[in-house]
């Protein structure tokens, strides 16, 4: 299929990377194996070959959380444990995400700094709306993705490797990373457009980093990271955004290529560790618009994560592999809402749809508007010292101390 030519057009949405170009000189990287299984591997390659890079390709570097796996018929084997698919990689071989590879019998990055996007956006386009509202963040992503969704929006960076495709891309080293954001003056850095985990290394030093600058660091995640993954990026961690695509490993399994058990896994984990953490649903026709199905989802996330988190309902638009699939219709949205709300969630908005857009934050005390937003915009800003004007119930977030918006 030719998603170029029926993919929709490119309106910035929730969650939307920029416009990133293929590199038409570049070529993805490809596992060198033997035929089958228990098959020698082609003549003359070795354990010792696809080692470090030289100073030619700083992006490839040794990666974290690599761990040798007794393979009798393939020595040499590591198992990656950054994410819950635990890939056990012979030598030579790349990972689901297409950018960690057994090079030599170790574990290696291939993205390292190797950034598609790096520009500063509101905070608000993650969507992140109780986080340091109003606020700029400097979003940071490579290539590589270990989800495989049908409906990706971001195909052309996050499914590149699968599409035999490579996007053009510059070095940006973490310290590089951490003083353009700064001259762009933001409060944050997010990892995003892709999921970051796959990208892990990069993360960590950008993050350490960021922290000593007075930064704040934010995830924009599918929720696949292992715990290994979150003993590492907790302490540096401020603010996720949690894809919550369904509440079934059914929609998971055949939709995303992934399990539904290890993301709610990581959003409590999350949640209970400090990370401020937000959800976002993409509402998808007859894949998991069951009005069951939602009720549901809100039910857990009011249970197990709590009725303050906030939960966004994105529409869907057509996209890659489901580019023929109409978009989510605005009653469906408002349907989810309603639901979400009626089992007792505070804060749900809806987003990507304009006639129906619900951006404002409510009091969930008395019912008072205390934030308004436009566009990714913070329009108003009613709130005291983090609390509501009339009801003095105090809003669930980080950063609501201080009104963004000029008088």
């Amino acid at each position: 299929m030719d998603h170029d030519t029926h993919s929709p057009d490119r309106r910035e949405t929730f969650t939307r990377a920029p416009s990133v170009p293929f590199d038409p000189n570049a070529r993805p990287p490809v596992s060198v194996r033997a035929a089958s299984p228990g098959e020698r591997p082609p003549e003359g390659l070795r354990l010792g070959d696809l080692g470090p890079a030289d100073e030619t390709e700083p992006n490839i570097r040794p990666a974290l959380l690599g761990e040798p796996f007794d393979d009798p018929v393939a020595p040499g084997s590591v198992r990656c444990i950054a994410c819950a698919h635990r890939c056990v990689l012979r030598p030579s071989r790349i990972g689901i995400c297409g950018v960690r590879q057994n090079r030599g019998g170790r574990l290696y990055t291939l993205v390292y700094g190797q950034a598609v996007v790096s520009q500063a956006e509101p905070i608000e386009k993650k969507p992140l709306f109780h986080f340091l509202p109003g606020s700029r963040a400097y979003s940071v992503a490579t290539q590589g993705c270990n989800f495989h969704c049908a409906y990706c929006q971001n195909w052309q960076i996050a499914q590149a490797h699968r599409e035999g495709r490579v996007p053009e891309s510059r070095y940006v080293a973490p310290e590089t990373a951490v003083a353009d954001a700064i001259a762009a003056g933001v409060q944050s850095i997010a990892y995003t457009y892709v999921e970051p985990t796959v990208f892990l290394e990069y993360a960590l030093d950008t993050m350490t980093r960021a922290r000593a600058a007075g930064l704040r660091n934010v995830f924009v995640t599918n929720g696949y990271e292992s715990p290994e993954a979150l003993d590492l990026l907790v302490p540096n961690l401020d603010a996720a955004n949690v894809d919550l695509k369904a509440a079934s490993d059914d929609f998971y399994r055949h939709v995303c290529g992934a399990l539904w058990e290890p993301v709610r896994d990581t959003i409590v984990a999350m949640r209970e560790r400090g990370v401020w953490v937000e959800l976002t649903t993409l509402i998808i026709p007859s894949l998991n618009d069951d009005p069951g199905d939602l009720r549901a989802m809100a039910e857990w996330i009011a249970t197990a994560v709590g009725p303050q988190t906030p939960w966004h309902l994105t529409r869907f638009q057509p996209a890659y592999r489901l580019s023929g699939l109409a978009e989510t219709p605005a009653a469906t949205l408002v349907a989810a809402a309603e639901i979400a709300r009626e089992v007792g969630l505070r804060h749900v908005y809806v987003g990507n749809a304009p006639e129906v857009e619900a951006a404002a934050t409510i009091c969930s005390g008395c019912g008072e508007r205390l934030i308004g937003r436009s566009d990714f915009a913070v329009t108003e800003w009613h709130l005291v010292a983090g609390r509501c004007p009339r009801c003095k119930r105090s809003l669930a977030g980080v950063g609501l101390e201080d009104s963004p918006v000029r008088p």
